[in-house]
């Protein structure tokens, strides 16, 4: 067996993309539930890496993540809404990253009512560093507050405006670690909810342009 890594990771999420995206699959024809979709993907990868004979620890849900070994989440998502969910931990996530990396695969599914099969079309598969896996519009606003001279009131006061979900007491703590600490530019959309609602519109865009999102695969179809 060999040991799983981030590099191996992203080599076989291109190739087993290009699979998939000529692969009929009866199972899905007429299949509308985006999370059915996601599982069978997730699933799909899990075993074609397992049939590589790749040594990886499987997600639970004490881990939370797909690849807790490489602190790498895989997420499934159509092209016609780029998004999904992940656990809300701490109002930290949106300044400084999930605090993992993810293995994003998006799809077109496409069903042939002739046939009665479906083919899940993979136009992007892309890996966002776990640093770049915080709100871009939060970080971006924290970054110019700061290249801008801005002090603590000024970046809690930003966060404020943003309704950051946190109390007074760490509204406060976390401005005074930013000014210490500036976040790295992040690229998802996430919005508050008890579950963060992660976007991919953007990371879609600026994959392969921008440090820390890898464009591993890109689909060329007609």
């Amino acid at each position: 067996m060999k040991a799983l890594t981030i590099e191996i990771l992203c080599k076989e999420a291109k190739l087993f993309s290009s699979e998939e995206s000529t692969h009929s699959e009866p199972s899905l024809f007429g299949v509308t539930d985006g999370k059915a979709v996601g599982t069978y993907l997730e699933h799909k990868f899990r075993i074609y890496l397992t049939k590589k004979k790749y040594a990886f620890a499987a997600g639970n849900s004490a881990s939370g993540i797909d690849f807790p070994s490489l602190h790498v989440d895989m997420k499934v998502t159509s092209t016609r809404q780029p998004q999904s969910s992940c656990p809300f931990k701490s109002a930290r996530q949106k300044i400084y990253g999930l605090g993992y990396s993810l293995i994003i695969f998006v799809y077109d599914k496409m069903d042939d009512e002739r046939l009665r099969t479906s083919t899940l079309k993979i136009t992007d598969a892309i890996f966002v560093e776990k640093k770049q896996t915080a709100d871009f519009q939060m970080t971006k606003g924290l970054r110019d507050i700061l290249a801008n001279e801005g002090n603590t009131d000024d970046i809690a006061a930003f966060m404020s405006e943003k309704n950051l979900p946190v109390d007074e007491i760490e509204l406060h703590a976390l401005a005074q670690e930013i000014q210490k600490n500036p976040p790295d530019q992040g690229y998802l959309t996430i919005s508050n909810a008890l579950q963060w609602r992660l976007q991919y519109t953007r990371v879609i865009e600026k994959a392969g342009a921008v440090p820390g999102v890898v464009a591993v695969y890109r689909g060329t179809f007609s």
